[in-house]
């Protein structure tokens, strides 16, 4: 319940963060090429060892990502991954979310994936400095990024 309470006062301002980095991510494709999503901050279980999710059976897709997880300067790279999945319409790590994903890297700036990676090393590209504690950035003990 401590974490209800200072990110339910920052929320709104977390949101509008990633939604900039997801507006990022779409000026990489046509317009014609990007679906409709949508993205939200979301602490997403320790256990589950995941950053992020794309949920593709909403309408918009929703991507989930928890900010806690990573340091906020790799918050673009975790967009750009939930959003490869997105725009491939898929889950997996295959031939075309690695080619979307590489397309999102070289327009973003990030470190695009070497060719022939498998798909279990695609799985966590781009990379992200993790966190010591995923839980701090949720109970207000990590500043928020500035932008």
């Amino acid at each position: 319940m401590k974490m209800c309470g200072w990110i339910g006062l920052q929320i709104q301002r977390v949101n509008q963060h990633l939604q900039s980095l997801l507006e990022e991510c779409e000026a990489c494709l046509h317009p014609a090429d990007r679906p409709f999503v949508q993205i939200l901050a979301a602490p997403l279980a320790n256990d589950l060892g995941l950053d992020g999710v794309c949920i593709l059976q909403t309408r918009p897709i929703t991507l989930l990502i928890d900010v806690g997880r990573v340091l906020p300067q790799d918050w673009l790279a975790m967009v750009a991954h939930e959003y490869a999945h997105a725009v491939v319409g898929s889950p997996g790590h295959d031939i075309g979310f690695q080619q979307t994903l590489t397309h999102l890297c070289l327009g973003l700036g990030l470190l695009s994936p070497p060719t022939g990676r498998s798909s279990e090393s695609l799985a966590s590209w781009p990379p992200c400095q993790p966190q010591l504690h995923p839980t701090a950035f949720w109970l207000g003990k990590t500043p928020l990024p500035h932008r």
